[in-house]
Parts: structure tokens; sequence; C-alpha cells
């Protein structure tokens, strides 16, 4: 799309097809949601997770932001998105599933990597970003070859472990009532890849 022309005759493509296809369904949803999944997802237009999930309206709860990135329990009063949508499904729709993904050729992840010798990214990116801090000196200290691709994941770990400093969410997975998740998607070859809970290895899914 590159007008809002085209986002309007999408509009009108989309209730002759899908919306009128499930006209059923989001009356439904009219009615309320009770998604089971709470997905956490860069904003990047590129990582479409609906899509990459096949997933159809109502299934999914999803937040997306620059990364994909969760901040830590911080109550001081100011203005927290992330934290805000996160205790509305672990409190409010009772999501029983928590995934955060993160992508190939984040931009995000670069501006982190890029960071401490470019101040001029951005007035919101860098300080957001500097979530990545510690995640970033650990792989440009590790050597990695591709520090791209492993703060990309290093990334989907801090999330993951910045959820568990938030105490409802601690206190449902301790109850066994919610599990966290951490996911990667390859954008150039369509791949997913899954993190092993047990090994906190990332591995590739098939597609059959």
């Amino acid at each position: 799309m590159k007008s809002i022309d085209d986002l309007i005759s999408g509009y009108r493509r989309f209730r002759a097809g899908d919306y009128a296809q499930q006209a059923n369904l989001y009356r439904e949803l009219g009615q309320g949601q009770d998604p089971n999944i709470m997905l956490i997802a860069c904003a990047d237009s590129r990582a479409e997770p609906s899509d990459i999930f096949n997933a159809a309206p109502g299934q999914l709860f999803v937040v997306r932001n620059v990364a994909n990135l969760v901040p830590p329990y911080q109550p001081d009063g100011g203005l927290h998105g992330v934290s805000a949508a996160l205790e509305y499904a672990v409190n409010v729709l009772k999501v029983e599933h928590i995934v955060v993904m993160g992508h190939g050729g984040c931009g995000g992840i670069a501006a982190s990597l890029d960071g401490a010798g470019n101040p001029a990214i951005g007035e919101f990116v860098t300080p957001w970003v500097r979530l990545l801090e510690k995640a970033r000196e650990r792989v440009v200290e590790s050597g990695s070859v591709n520090p791209q691709f492993a703060l990309e994941l290093e990334g989907v770990e801090v999330s993951i472990a910045n959820l568990m400093t938030f105490p409802f969410v601690a206190k449902a997975v301790e109850a066994g009532e919610l599990s966290l998740h951490g996911a990667w998607f390859a954008i150039v070859h369509g791949e997913l890849h899954w993190r092993n809970a047990k090994t906190g290895r990332f591995e590739v899914i098939s597609a059959t």
C-alpha cells in the first residue's frame, strides 16, 4: 500500500471478502473477546503475527512495539502501554500463554547495536532500546559473527525475564495458570524458530 486510497480500497475488499465470509464470527466478537494467547511482537510491517500463525480475528491478543520488548515491572505512575496491556491480558482476559516473538532484520535491534555511538537514532527509540543494554554488551563481548541475530534472540530472553518481574505474571506462572514462550521468525525464509523452554535453544518448527 502506497496511499490512503489503497488503504480504503483494502477495506472495501475486506468487506466484500473476509468480512462477508465471516459475518457471524464478527457479530460474535462484537459481544466481547476471549483469546487464550497473548503475543508480543515487533511493530515491523514485515512480521505480521496473524499471518504467520494463520490466526482468525479474536484468537490472539497482540501487542506490538519496537523490538518486541517487555519493560520490567515499574509501578511509578508513568504511562506504560506494554505493562497495561499485559495486566489486562493476564488479570482480565486470563490468557494461558504469552509468546514473545522476535524476527530477522529487526530495526530496533540494529538501533541497540548502534546506540552506544549513535545518539541520533531517536528521542524515544534510544531510551527504549536501552532495555537491551546488558544483552548487547554480552553479545558484543562474545565476539559473535552475527551480532544482529544473536541480539534478536537475546532480546526475546530479556523480555521473558522481564515478564517474570510482574507479580501477577509470576503468580500465574507459579500456579500453573500461565506459560511463557519465545519465538523468532525469519522473514526471508518464512521460517519459525521456537524456544525450547528446557534448553533455552531456538529450534526450527517444521512447516509440514
